[in-house]
């Protein structure tokens, strides 16, 4: 005789509770893992805005120091011969051409030869000329003519001359080379005289002392070195008047005259 099951009232109902039961805690088990291991939208906003904010903070405290940085860099701190000097003249005043002159040699003396620079306000921008000071700048210009020698040192990016001088028939060999001289000014020029057949000529010319004089590229401004501080003040005197009137002073609506470490003087223009 095979084993008789023998079956209990409400058993059956009892073993389908725990089945369900079991099922409910694995539910709830698969929940809490899921709360645990998966993405949780509220904290990740909110770790979100905490990362938010501090980069803010971050880049404001970057931005307070390039602007602390910037304003320190503007911040020029003259020397004591500097200051002596800003005493000796009035910033409100305009001196003759000759006190003006007078003052800048007066300043305290340097360990070097100052040059003695002429800073003009113009009645427009565009304006250029030459001139040849009676006196020289003081700089001893280097002149040269251009040739195979000079092409292998600009083919390196080489410019140790102040002049450039070619023959018409060797322009074409420096055109290559025209946006490497021509942001300087050393580009050969025919109608500045750099272009000519007579070359030792010009040499001559150009060391003693011609001066090339423009205004700057968007500014009715000049800036021009006329001289050395060592210089007499006649020597000086002579070589301003001699580009004022090659500029025509007409066109000069201010002027200042420093040297190299020196406040500028305000020149009075009717003694120009």
């Amino acid at each position: 005789m095979g084993k008789i099951k023998i079956k209990t009232l409400g058993l059956e109902n009892i073993e389908k509770e725990e089945k369900q039961a079991a099922k409910r805690r694995r539910e709830q088990k698969q929940l809490r893992k899921a709360a645990v291991d998966g993405p949780q939208p509220e904290v990740e906003e909110e770790v979100k805005e905490v990362t938010t904010a501090s980069d803010k903070e971050t880049i404001t405290k970057k931005e307070t120091e390039v602007k602390k940085s910037k304003k320190q860099k503007k911040v020029k701190i003259h020397g004591k011969k500097y200051l002596d000097a800003k005493k000796v003249i009035n910033q409100n005043k305009k001196y003759s051409l000759k006190d003006a002159v007078s003052a800048i040699q007066s300043f305290p003396k340097r360990s070097f030869d100052e040059s003695v620079e002429l800073h003009l306000g113009v009645a427009d921008s565009g304006i250029k000329g030459d001139v040849n000071l009676p006196h020289g700048t003081g700089k001893a210009m280097r002149v040269v003519v251009a040739d195979d020698a000079i092409l292998s040192k600009l083919e390196e990016g080489v410019i140790d001359f102040d002049i450039l001088l070619s023959t018409p028939a060797f322009m074409p060999k420096l055109v290559k080379f025209a946006k490497l001289l021509g942001p300087k000014g050393l580009m050969p020029n025919p109608k500045q005289g750099t272009v000519t057949e007579k070359t030792d000529e010009a040499i001559k010319k150009f060391s003693q002392g011609l001066l090339y004089f423009k205004t700057e590229p968007k500014f009715p401004l000049m800036h021009l070195s006329i001289g050395k501080k060592s210089f007499k003040a006649d020597q000086l005197i002579e070589n301003i008047q001699a580009i004022i009137a090659s500029l025509g002073k007409p066109k000069v609506r201010t002027a200042h005259i420093s040297s190299t470490m020196s406040p500028s003087v305000e020149v009075d223009i009717n003694s120009l």
